[in-house]
């Protein structure tokens, strides 16, 4: 079974060359273009473009800027695919795409639909404070993460759990769900299931100032969008550090109890037990932190040698 493969990033990339790995025979790879990156502005490959030219002879790549245009459907047709595998790739596709294939063009998506449709589902899962996600694999369809379900798996999250860590554990059950489901492909039996579309949750992309902490908030909601956001975009706060307002990074924390009756935002405890912090409801401790501009480093050492007086959150 001939398939072109559509993604972008290492999530991407890592279900590609698991299903290369195990014989799944992509014909050809559709990326992202090349991005100047860093203060060379060098142009940087996608992670799925590395993949597929690593392999031996390396797979025809092409990085239209709009897969959908016309001469994008005139390169794609020579491949006479039988499977469109889309993973995160980065643009909607039209529907004259999305019928090209002689068997199905399907969608690997990281949430249990119907529920976080949309650019964010592992992040939103986390940051919502959601105890289980997993992997969808549908037929694509023209409305975005709506069609019907072939096949699906359940995955934890743990209390503490990151957006880092949840993706890698979302992309090795993807990698072997798809890799199943093209196999049920191959042999005439997947299924296919509609969504009930009145269950459906929206997961919208997520921006730096999507990431600013609100210490009105419970402790607990905070320390869910500090995990749902690590290791990008990045929770972060505005502080005042002797007397000049700084923006600063919060890595990691987790939630304490303590008896403090004092407003939200307060520095309530520091130096060995980190920098706890009232909360809207609860307090929260900061363990790891990034000031702007320098290494990030424990919430202890930052406060090494500061009296608590110097610094303050805003």
């Amino acid at each position: 079974m001939k398939v072109v493969y559509f993604g972008t990033p290492r999530f991407a990339a890592n279900v590609l060359s698991h299903l290369l790995q195990h014989g799944i025979d992509v014909v050809a790879v559709v990326t992202k273009p090349d991005r100047p990156q860093g203060r060379s502005a060098q142009l940087v490959p996608t992670p799925v473009k590395c993949v597929a030219e690593a392999c031996i002879p390396p797979l025809p790549v092409f990085q239209p800027e709009v897969v959908s245009a016309p001469e994008c459907a005139l390169l794609l047709e020579q491949f006479q695919a039988d499977l469109f595998v889309v993973v995160a790739y980065g643009e909607i596709i039209k529907q004259h795409l999305l019928d090209m294939p002689k068997v199905a063009c399907i969608n690997l998506h990281g949430s249990l639909l119907p529920k976080y449709r949309g650019a964010a589902p592992i992040q939103r899962s986390i940051i919502n404070g959601e105890t289980e996600t997993g992997v969808t694999i549908i037929h694509m369809a023209k409305k975005m993460d709506a069609g019907d379900m072939i096949s699906i798996v359940k995955v934890p999250i743990g209390p503490n759990m990151t957006y880092g860590e949840l993706e890698e554990a979302l992309c090795h059950a993807g990698s072997e769900l798809l890799l199943q489901t093209i196999r049920d492909f191959e042999n005439g039996t997947p299924q296919r299931i509609p969504q009930d579309h009145a269950l459906a949750t929206l997961a919208p992309k997520i921006e730096l100032e999507n990431c600013q902490i609100d210490w009105k908030l419970s402790a607990n909601e905070i320390h869910n969008l500090i995990r749902g956001v690590n290791p990008h975009p990045g929770a972060w706060c505005l502080i005042k550090l002797k007397g000049q307002q700084k923006r600063l990074r919060v890595i990691s924390s987790e939630v304490v109890s303590i008896d403090s009756k004092g407003p939200c935002s307060q520095i309530v405890a520091n130096a060995k037990d980190g920098i706890v912090v009232n909360c809207g409801v609860g307090a929260l401790r900061l363990l790891q932190i990034q000031l702007e501009g320098k290494k990030p480093m424990s919430a202890q050492d930052f406060m090494r040698g500061l009296s608590q007086d110097s610094f303050v959150m805003l």
